[in-house]
């Protein structure tokens, strides 16, 4: 509430004035999520609300102490308003409105059924965003899988291709591109130029979930529960069907964003675009109508719970303000004290090196939010869009590729990533902790990314 106070105007600190060691609150909350539910796991599971706070706090008050309370209070005022609250009520609506549509009918979690789901999810993450596509499907693969006891790998490799990688296409996909977008980024540009990457990295990941989901289910021999005598199976449906067309506003209102910007309002003394506001306040309007509209009964019948929203929405409030100040430092480029990464985008003569920017980008965006993440190295690539469209293509599509795809790497590389997570957990699945899910990533998609390395950034 002190942070969202007006106050006299201020500018946030410049990153140029922010040493490496304001990156060390982030630091101590990514491995508080990362060990704590690990060592001590009623502890975390009770407070983790108050264990981020804490580390906020770690870094909000020698901040004010050293830049003053002005300073510190625009800074994060600034992360609020202008990320943390557009992404928090995106987020609400597409898990209100995905929690409110049900698949019903007989699913058994076979491999080819579990392909055939992460096949689609991977298709439609384009279309209605990697968020959308997730909480749409994550529910019919639990139910699918309800009566198999190896299953960690499905919600593994949904997040890998689901929550990530088939974001890849559109601006739509995935919040880089969209970003991309507001930039200057054709809308069907990623389409075009990422289509080869996004198709090779889906290809392979579904051969390897075929073949791994197939030796899971050989070594387990899993019975399907049996129908009661002379009962039917029930025929694939979809019920909430309103909840389909409240998705597709969604992304009217997100794809608005983009070609309607009518200029800025000030809301506590921060310059906040009219269209941003407005497409905040459709989202509630969603969430709300999806509320009233969805019967109780679906929802109890999907499974459908506040648990997994509220974990994000603490979570991401800490991280969102806890990696302010790593950003800013990022964005500082030569001048600040990350010069020496950002020295690597190019070779002795002055070029830009695809592969670098790929890895550095896509590295990055694995801890970090990849969204602000895509637009530091696009603004050092040049920041010109139709420049980047056309003589720097390859540069651009390796700084895309590796926010989006990368985004899988960790828990916190993308926003669906951690509400999978818990979605699945809710459901009773036993996911891996931070570091065994990180180990999972190295063990399948380092080797993946090498090979798009080779393929097309060399």
């Amino acid at each position: 509430m002190l942070v969202l106070l007006p106050g006299p105007a201020a500018a946030a600190v410049e990153g140029a004035a922010m040493g490496l060691g304001w990156g060390l609150p982030f630091a101590g909350l990514l491995l508080s999520i990362a060990l704590l539910p690990l060592l001590a796991g009623r502890l975390w599971h009770h407070h983790y609300g108050k264990i981020a706070a804490l580390w906020v706090l770690a870094l909000f008050l020698p901040f004010a102490i050293r830049f003053g309370p002005e300073a510190t209070l625009a800074t994060f005022r600034h992360v609020l308003l202008q990320e943390y609250l557009p992404f928090i009520a995106l987020l609400l609506a597409l898990y209100t409105t995905g929690g409110g549509v049900l698949l019903r009918g007989r699913l058994v979690g076979t491999p080819g059924t579990n392909t055939a789901l992460l096949a689609t999810g991977t298709a439609i993450a384009s279309l209605m965003g990697t968020t959308g596509a997730a909480m749409l499907l994550v529910r019919p693969l639990l139910r699918a899988n309800a009566f198999r006891r190896r299953k960690t790998h499905s919600f593994v490799f949904f997040i890998f291709l689901v929550a990530n990688i088939g974001g890849g296409l559109t601006p739509l996909g995935d919040p880089p591109l969209y970003l991309g977008f507001l930039k200057g980024v054709g809308f069907f540009w990623t389409a075009e130029h990422l289509f080869a990457e996004v198709l090779f990295c889906a290809l392979l990941l579904l051969a390897l979930y075929w073949l791994l989901d197939s030796w899971a289910w050989a070594r387990e021999k899993p019975v399907p529960p049996a129908l009661p005598p002379g009962v039917p199976p029930e025929r694939l449906g979809v019920e909430g069907r309103v909840n389909l067309a409240l998705i597709g506003g969604i992304v009217a209102l997100v794809l608005l964003q983009g070609v309607w910007q009518p200029g800025e309002v000030a809301l506590l003394g921060e310059p906040v675009g009219l269209e941003r506001l407005l497409a905040m306040a459709g989202f509630l309007g969603i969430t709300a109508l999806s509320l009233k509209l969805t019967p109780a009964a679906l929802r109890e019948a999907n499974g459908f719970a506040w648990g997994a929203m509220a974990e994000v929405a603490k979570l991401f409030a800490a991280i969102f303000l806890c990696m302010a100040p790593v950003l800013e430092i990022l964005k500082a480029g030569p001048a600040g004290a990350a010069s020496g990464l950002v020295a690597l985008t190019s070779d002795a003569g002055g070029e830009p090196i695809p592969a670098v920017y790929f890895w550095l980008t896509g590295g990055l965006s694995s801890f970090l939010d990849n969204a602000p993440t895509y637009l530091v190295f696009f603004n050092l690539a040049g920041g010109n869009a139709a420049e980047l469209m056309g003589e720097g293509a390859l540069i651009l599509a390796a700084i895309s590729c590796g926010a989006v795809f990368m985004g899988a790497n960790s828990y916190i590389g993308n926003a669906p990533n951690f509400m999978v997570k818990a979605i699945a957990e809710e459901g009773g699945v036993r996911m891996p902790s931070f570091f065994g899910y990180c180990a999972w990533a190295a063990a399948v998609l380092l080797p993946l990314f090498l090979l798009v390395t080779c393929i097309f950034f060399r």
